[in-house]
């Protein structure tokens, strides 16, 4: 499940580099107009949503981390 969710994340943030590229770079935009825009806007917003479990997978890791670290302090005092 974890592998499958970093897997969704990592292409996410490629769609949304790949959008801004499309539109700040390639030039597309000029060749084909606003359906060029289009492209780039709608590859930046699907990455963006694709990208929004790596708050929750940061979150998930931070709070099993945190309670790691307070198991083991407890059991040394």
């Amino acid at each position: 499940m974890i592998k499958v969710l970093k897997w969704i994340m990592v292409s996410g943030v490629l769609l949304f580099i790949l959008g801004h590229y499309i539109i700040s770079y390639s030039g597309l935009p000029e060749k084909i107009g606003v359906k060029g825009i289009y492209l780039g806007a709608f590859c930046m917003a699907i990455g963006l949503a694709m990208s929004l479990p790596t708050k929750m997978y940061l979150t998930f890791l931070f709070v099993t981390r945190e309670n790691r670290l307070r198991t083991h302090t407890n059991k040394k005092h």
